[in-house]
């Protein structure tokens, strides 16, 4: 299975052409890093988070648990 058919199962249809420059992008922002796995007859490019990744992922999860509280909180006062 693809990146893109695991994101597509959970709900982001992505197309390729906006996937993979997003991830060489990431990657010189030294946020992801890759290595080939040239094993299968068929050579993959595998991607995984630095360090540096990590950290901002979890900033970013904290951000935006905030905003879906926020946003929950306005849903919670509306009469509908």
């Amino acid at each position: 299975m693809t990146s893109l058919d695991q994101l597509r199962d959970h709900g982001f249809g992505v197309d390729a052409n906006t996937l993979y420059p997003l991830l060489r992008r990431l990657e010189g922002q030294g946020l992801l890093t890759s290595e080939w796995n040239t094993e299968d007859s068929r050579p993959r490019k595998f991607y995984r988070t630095t360090n540096v990744g990590d950290r901002l992922a979890m900033e970013l999860m904290v951000d935006w648990k905030r905003l879906d509280a926020a946003i929950r909180g306005l849903n919670d006062g509306d009469p509908q």
